[in-house]
């Protein structure tokens, strides 16, 4: 399993089968996901930590990055959360995070100009499932992204990548290093995707697939 790479279709079916045959919550797998990004972030870029930016989208994505945001803070570094999208489409998973989130007072805005100043940037506008042009706000979001100095962190996929083919999809962030969850992704080993992903970390101890396959 460690050589391989999956496609967004695979790993939707790991994460079904993790959540409704081996019984772990959603949340669970979203609190793994974000202790391992934050470990790369704390281990990997120390000399980076005075002013993080976690940029999150509405879907479950945005919510491994409040949930990133959350433990970063209770480390002692300075976060905010950059929201981009709608608030009103956010997933059940994204809206228990972002009540976490309001209750530790890690502060958030909407406002792109808060990622001048950033030393690290998080990434997790989008996951897995990005399946057609990045437009409007997000594309927006992304250029400024990648207009930053600061060091980026992708969330499982670098924002604007397709999971399957490694295709950009009108735009697409530039990762300093990607955490992807418990199996490389086909889209971070070959085309754009790869030059885009920068450092691929696989946070393989995610209990996302069956045991026997």
């Amino acid at each position: 399993m460690a050589d391989k790479a999956i496609t967004a279709e695979q790993m939707r079916h790991y994460d079904s089968y993790t959540i409704n045959t081996i019984g772990i919550p959603s949340l669970v797998l979203m609190e793994r996901a974000a202790l391992a990004v934050r470990d790369e972030v704390l281990n990997a870029f120390p000399l980076n930590l005075q002013n993080i930016v976690v940029v999150a989208g509405s879907g479950n994505n945005g919510g491994d990055g409040l949930d990133v945001a959350r433990l970063l803070h209770i480390a002692g570094v300075k976060v905010t959360i950059l929201n981009v999208g709608n608030p009103d489409h956010a997933s059940n998973e994204h809206q228990v995070q972002d009540r976490i989130c309001q209750y530790y007072k890690i502060p958030q805005t909407s406002d792109l100009n808060v990622l001048k100043d950033a030393s690290l940037i998080v990434d997790a506008l989008f996951g897995i499932g990005i399946d057609r042009p990045v437009e409007g706000n997000y594309a927006t979001a992304i250029e400024a992204i990648n207009n930053s100095d600061a060091v980026v962190v992708a969330v499982d996929m670098p924002s604007g990548i397709n999971t399957d083919t490694g295709e950009v999809m009108g735009v697409a962030v530039n990762a300093t290093a990607t955490v992807t969850f418990a199996v490389n992704k086909v889209g971070l080993t070959k085309s754009a995707g790869k030059k885009h992903a920068g450092r691929v970390v696989v946070a393989s101890d995610m209990g996302t697939y069956p045991v026997d396959d």
